[in-house]
């Protein structure tokens, strides 16, 4: 994908980041067009809305559909202002494009489906569309998954491709809605250094007060621009109320973002070292977790009188999970070094538990 284009949009400053604002959804042409006027007022060139909106369980908000359309077709009549919306199947995709819509986003439910993804392409290769594609990683935390669907869109003939990092799927309470794992934009990065990477602070954060740190995080990463949600009045939006801020908000926090100057001669060294100190992280909240479980397995060694130290585990343990390291191509001291010291860890936890007398 070596030639790739820019994504140059009229109006738009190319050595800027590149900002898209608006709802999560399109509720009514009066919502549209009030959060629309206040953006603009603010310099916002591109607004985004969601047409259709994919939900977990049925019965939800799922968008107002092609009406809302004629919504963004009034928008940028009125502001002047490039459109952009989701698509995720083929009758998407010919509306959109009937509409004007400027700029085509694809979403993490869709990337993550290579069907969907296929039919997306025809769809736009049939049409002849040049437009510029968003492509959002899958829910999940594969990095190939999301090459090929960027690469599906780039087949198609599409050139004025992006990607946008929207963070992925866990289960279980966590700061994040989505877990950044920055590590795996950053991949991205080394492998295709033309691709323009756009981050989706909203997503990630799923709290509007995550937004302004996580947009100069991603800033600092070299990204090269913003998607971030925002409403006339996000507290009564129908969709994604707690991630949305208001149009003044927002102008507030790009004025507060601090855009830095990078040498080429140190970006990958930064890069790296970026995507050290997130695996980094990673290693402590696994190790966190593999505690948590440690210390119900002392618990259910006090309810069953089982000794805390069990040798023969133990040495198969060490012995299994050294030779896979050995095949990942780590030294055996190295392992055999952390092994004990996690197990040495995980007895001190669960003596701690024995030694509880209020569980």
């Amino acid at each position: 994908m070596k030639d790739l284009e820019p994504i140059d949009l009229e109006g738009i400053d190319a050595n800027s980041p590149l900002i898209i604002a608006g709802p999560c959804s399109a509720e009514t042409e009066e919502q549209l067009l009030c959060t629309a006027k206040e953006l603009a007022s603010n310099g916002i060139k591109i607004f985004r809305a969601g047409i259709w909106k994919p939900r977990t369980k049925p019965g939800g908000f799922e968008g107002v559909g092609a009406p809302g359309l004629q919504w963004m077709k009034e928008v940028k009549e009125t502001t002047g202002m490039l459109t952009a919306t989701e698509v995720a199947t083929k009758q998407h995709v010919e509306e959109a494009l009937a509409a004007g819509i400027d700029i085509l986003w694809i979403g993490a439910r869709t990337s993550a489906n290579p069907f969907a993804m296929q039919e997306i392409a025809d769809t736009l290769k049939a049409s002849g569309a040049k437009v510029p594609v968003l492509i959002k990683n899958p829910v999940n935390p594969d990095l190939e998954l999301w090459i090929g669907a960027i690469q599906r869109i780039y087949n198609a003939g599409i050139r004025k491709i992006g990607a946008i990092h929207r963070g992925f799927s866990t289960y279980g309470k966590h700061l994040y809605r989505n877990m950044p794992q920055w590590h795996i934009p950053i991949e991205l990065r080394l492998r295709y250094p033309n691709l323009p990477i756009i981050c989706d602070p909203s997503h990630i954060g799923g709290k509007r007060e995550l937004i302004a740190p996580l947009s100069q995080q991603a800033l600092d990463m070299g990204f090269n621009g913003l998607i971030i949600e925002s409403h006339c009045n996000p507290d009564n939006a129908w969709s994604d109320a707690s991630q949305q801020v208001t149009p003044e908000i927002l102008n507030f926090i790009l004025n507060t973002l601090v855009i830095r100057d990078s040498k080429t001669t140190t970006e990958s060294l930064t890069l790296l070292r970026q995507q050290i100190d997130q695996i980094d992280n990673e290693l402590l909240e696994t190790l966190s977790k593999r505690m948590r479980v440690s210390r119900e397995i002392g618990q259910y060694k006090k309810e069953h009188r089982m000794p805390v130290i069990q040798a023969t585990r133990y040495n198969d343990v060490i012995r299994t999970r050294v030779d896979l390291g050995k095949e990942m191509g780590m030294d055996a001291n190295f392992l055999k070094t952390i092994l004990l010291a996690i197990h040495d860890e995980s007895v001190r936890q669960q003596i701690e538990v024995l030694n509880d007398r209020t569980r």
